[in-house]
């Protein structure tokens, strides 16, 4: 079995902290080791770091190596351009299509909390016993907590793909992120899991969607195949990624496939999507602050601050996160969290390049 991370993301809605050479899934958000040291040292039980496949960007490549030093350096794959999912999923089992045609894969984004990691080797497990024997592309839903509106969802049948090890409910249909409304009927429903962005399915498998669901960029990865290893490598998949579109594998194939499953998730996860989901996950104290002792905090309720080389005091304030770096710094209000990347967006415009 191989995993393949996908690492290349920029982490907008963690501006300031996360920057493009230095995006989220390097940083330590929560706990002591990065997000994608997590990510992987997770799976160290079921998968070696030989059969670790990493694709990032040139930008983030040296650091990303940095901290992945048991991973050899030919698993390390370069995207030119961020197309987002499929385009990247693609070459990635290219890559790992070479070194074995018939093997199972687990595709995960690097940067999320897992908190139950027992428990999540327990469900990739069955996940992966079902992608071994059918040709399901097979993907993990987390049974809903409550009425979330910042994720997308996964409605699944009664009906069940079982294995000798595992099972997995047919997909009905994928949807959106909801309105508050309509997450309240899916919560209610008892049909609909959040969509976790974790996959697990046969090489083999997904890389036939792909052709039939995206030809354009299968024929742009059947281009690449024949120069992977050689020195022409990275250029010809410079050449190839000019032309691609950028689409995400859940528009690109996961909504049209036949063959979908989702094995329901209880490993209590998060995307940790912006600052105001660390803020949820973070030890607070008796007012609901998230926020180091040397911090000082007065008549001011649910807050986060993350500044490491200076004081911060607050005084009658509530539901704010700060986030200071030195060269910039960061006031938002804890329900505008996930309009953090519109600071990114004006900062391009404008090209800052030296904030970005």
């Amino acid at each position: 079995m191989f995993a393949l991370i996908m690492a290349g993301g920029s982490g907008t809605r963690f501006w300031p902290r996360s920057r493009a050479s230095h995006p989220k899934q390097l940083l330590n958000i929560y706990g002591q080791q990065t997000m994608i040291q997590q990510t992987i040292g997770r799976l160290s039980s079921i998968i070696p770091p030989e059969n670790v496949l990493v694709v990032t960007t040139k930008a983030q490549l040296e650091k990303t190596v940095e901290q992945l030093p048991n991973i050899p350096s030919e698993n390390f794959i370069i995207e030119p351009y961020g197309k987002n999912t499929a385009p990247c999923i693609g070459l990635g089992s290219l890559f790992l299509h070479k070194k074995d045609p018939d093997a199972v894969a687990i595709v995960l984004p690097a940067d999320h909390l897992i908190e139950d990691e027992e428990r999540f080797i327990e469900q990739l497990q069955q996940a992966a016993d079902v992608a071994k024997n059918s040709d399901a592309l097979v993907t993990i839903g987390m049974k809903p907590t409550f009425p979330a509106t910042g994720y997308g969802y996964i409605q699944h049948t009664s009906e069940k793909i079982e294995s000798e090890n595992g099972w997995a409910y047919r997909v009905k249909a994928f949807a959106e992120k909801p309105n508050y409304e309509t997450a309240c009927r899916f919560v209610e429903c008892g049909e609909f899991l959040w969509n976790s962005g974790i996959f697990v399915w046969k090489l083999s498998s997904i890389l036939q969607e792909l052709e039939e669901h995206l030809p354009d960029l299968h024929q742009g990865l059947t281009t690449i195949a024949p120069a992977i290893g050689t020195p022409d490598q990275d250029e010809v998949i410079e050449q190839v990624y000019r032309q691609t579109k950028s689409v995400s594998i859940d528009y690109g194939v996961m909504e049209h496939a036949r063959d979908v499953a989702v094995v329901p998730g209880d490993f209590r996860w998060n995307d940790l999507g912006s600052w105001g989901e660390v803020y949820k996950v973070l030890q607070h104290d008796e007012d609901g602050n998230a926020t180091d002792s040397q911090h000082i905090l007065l008549d001011s309720k649910n807050c986060l601050v993350d500044a490491q080389d200076k004081t911060v005091a607050m005084i009658g304030v509530s539901d704010l996160i700060v986030v200071d770096t030195g060269d910039a710094l960061l006031i938002c209000s804890q329900e505008k969290a996930q309009n953090v990347k519109d600071v990114v967006d004006l900062l391009k415009r404008k090209k800052a390049n030296h904030l970005l």
